[in-house]
């Protein structure tokens, strides 16, 4: 499958600014299931410098860095990418990490090394808000993929996904409560669930594609969940899906204010405005 991304951001400045060291996290981050065939990316104003680094998560993201005055800034990007076949499901799990969780009186899981890699992907707190919730899918449930699964389709059937352009992500509480929620706010929301259970969990913004809709095609965010054996699985809880080919990630962060495609600061008194639009076409569907 050759899919066509289109992805332009444009802010705008109420009166003139200077520019702050800007990240742009515009950049696909790696997966064996697609190859990139075209690439075009442009800065507005040209930025003075401009180089790829790579964050403590092992994104690669574009720094650029400013000096002139400027009413507005703006980002496209072209992408062009070839994509094969990726099975969600074409793991093993590690049965001992399944089983010892899922006997667990407190439906609790446990690394066995739970290194001081693992502590940003865990819960930070020890306040329980969904183990109702997260109890009634488990006696549905027929072992740890099951679960996942069924609670990845039971937000997406009971939950109201909305487009929010703001940037801001809600809490899970609120996004709970409310019943509604943007792509954002659902994967937080189901991350902080298996964070609950002690699953480690980490976000991701980036393109997903439904080669069945003609339109609606948007920055996306989503979540991956850490399973010994299988490494780490992206659920979306938007769709009711385990990710597949379908799914080309920007970033990935435990943080998900660390995968906001654009990050920067300006100088100035000046209020700013966004507006981003994204469109994904079909090149040519493999047989």
């Amino acid at each position: 499958m050759l899919i066509q991304v289109w992805h332009h951001t444009r802010y705008t400045y109420s009166s003139p600014v200077f520019l702050g060291i800007h990240k742009l996290y515009l950049q696909p981050q790696h997966r064996p299931y697609f190859r990139i065939e075209h690439q075009k990316f442009d800065v507005l104003p040209n930025p003075d410098g401009q180089n790829f680094r790579q964050d403590l998560a092992g994104n690669w993201y574009s720094q650029c860095w400013f000096s002139a005055q400027t009413e507005q800034m703006e980002i496209h990007s072209e992408w062009i990418f070839k994509l094969r076949d990726f099975n969600p499901f074409g793991f093993i799990l590690d049965r001992p990490f399944e089983e010892r969780g899922w006997t667990d009186p407190l439906f609790q899981f446990s690394y066995e090394e739970k290194t001081a890699f693992l502590i940003p992907f865990l819960s930070s707190t020890e306040d329980f808000h969904f183990t109702e919730f997260i109890q009634g899918i488990r006696s549905q449930s027929n072992g740890l993929i099951d679960f996942l699964v069924r609670l990845t389709q039971a937000i997406y059937q009971n939950w109201k996904h909305q487009v929010r352009e703001e940037e801001d992500i809600w809490e899970p509480t609120f996004t709970y409560a409310e019943r509604t929620g943007s792509c954002r706010d659902l994967a937080l929301m189901e991350m902080e669930m298996l964070r609950e259970m002690g699953l480690a969990t980490r976000f991701v913004s980036g393109y997903a594609f439904n080669p069945e809709l003609e339109a609606g095609h948007e920055l996306h965010g989503w979540l991956e969940v850490f399973l010994p054996g299988a490494g780490w699985v992206g659920l979306d809880p938007s769709l009711g899906l385990l990710t597949d080919h379908h799914y080309i990630p920007l970033a990935s962060h435990p943080d998900p204010q660390r995968t906001l495609p654009v990050q920067g600061t300006f100088a100035g008194t000046a209020q700013s405005k966004l507006k981003a639009r994204v469109d994904i076409k079909l090149l040519h569907r493999s047989k």
